[in-house]
């Protein structure tokens, strides 16, 4: 894709000067601005800030918006207040995953989903394909800006510039208010492992609060951190250790997986590997051996290959070489592995998950 086809967030103009951009789920996103390692501690240590604009907002409303969500969401919609997000997967008939997003319920019967850039088309056309009844699906992508503001420094950072009482929201809640004189939707929500908030404004406002946060010294971070901070956290990545052929029961996100409570896409499949155990697992490796492991190296067992890492690099937080892998799950207690990088084998031992979790 040639650089003047891909797309741009409201921000880019601002971004674009400070920061290595590449192509990135098709649009022009900044990779970093100073290091990876500096905004990954910046955020694990003090706040840190990323363009989240490119991601998807698809809003459901109407009197049947609940039961379609109900139908075609892994988790139990019925549970969310108003004020409140919750984690879903999108899934296949088969159980495999199309998107995992956020559900924020605005209204009685208006709800955002938040979805990953890479898929917004994409899963824009499989709700369509099971729309009925009294419903309205909208895609607003355009008309939203992003800014998600992370770290244990956040909250005192952002009570600087606005009269909300950020310590009262709690995680996965969200208040609408004005930060640094602007309306939007701030909700305790991240992909660090962090405390930290997301911010929803208007796009044409994006410019405003970025610049005014980066006067407030907030340092702006780009994809790579967001990769490791994610990663650390064992917080999943669509493409990764989620995708159409990995199902949210063996990448671990059986938490938002409900089908005792409703009957849902997907949900016959899912049940039966949430009752009887799924045939894959998602297990963490350490490196033994001196190396890096990427995205689909083959994982080893007794000299057979059983599985592929979905992930694997060396954080600046647990500064080892970490990976997470698929195997299957009469393996997944094994503690010796070894993992295939550039035709060598390196001996691996698996670890606890998450690799990363925050003090307080």
């Amino acid at each position: 894709m040639s650089q003047t086809t891909l797309k741009r967030t409201p921000l880019f103009e601002t971004i674009a000067p400070m920061g290595k951009m590449v192509d990135f789920a098709g649009f022009e996103m900044p990779v970093l601005f100073s290091s990876i390692k500096e905004e990954h501690i910046a955020v694990r240590e003090q706040v840190g800030m990323f363009d989240v604009s490119h991601m998807g907002e698809l809003l459901v409303t109407g009197p049947e918006a609940l039961a379609f969500l109900q139908k075609t969401l892994s988790n139990d919609i019925s549970k969310i207040a108003i004020g409140q997000a919750q984690y879903n997967v999108l899934c296949q008939e088969d159980g495999g995953t199309v998107d995992d997003l956020l559900v924020y319920r605005l209204e009685e019967e208006k709800y955002l989903l938040v979805v990953n850039a890479s898929n917004i088309e994409k899963d824009e056309a499989h709700l369509r394909s099971y729309l009925e009844g009294n419903v309205l699906l909208e895609n607003q992508s355009d008309a939203y800006g992003q800014i998600a503001v992370q770290g244990p420094k956040a909250e005192e950072l952002l009570s600087t510039m606005t009269e909300l009482a950020l310590n009262e929201i709690k995680f996965f809640r969200f208040v609408y208010g004005k930060v640094a004189g602007v309306d939007m939707l701030v909700s305790r929500s991240g992909y660090t492992g962090e405390d930290g908030f997301e911010l929803y404004m208007a796009a044409a406002d994006a410019e405003h609060v970025f610049k005014t946060l980066l006067e407030a010294g907030v340092v702006p971070c780009g994809l790579g951190a967001r990769d490791t901070l994610r990663f650390e956290a064992c917080l999943p990545l669509y493409g990764h250790e989620l995708s159409a052929t990995i199902s949210p029961i063996e990448a671990g996100m059986g938490f938002a997986v409900k089908p005792q409570a409703k009957e849902f896409v997907g949900s016959d499949v899912l049940a039966k590997q949430k009752e009887q155990g799924a045939p894959r697992r998602l297990i963490g490796l350490e490196l033994v051996d001196k190396g890096i492991v990427r995205q689909d190296a083959p994982v080893l067992l007794n000299g057979e290959t059983v599985g592929f890492v979905t992930t694997g690099t060396l954080p600046p937080t647990i500064g080892k070489a970490i990976a997470l892998a698929l195997v299957p799950a009469e393996y997944a207690t094994e503690d010796q592995f070894e993992v295939e990088v550039r035709g060598k084998k390196l001996a691996a031992k698996r670890v606890n998950t998450p690799f990363y979790r925050r003090a307080n």
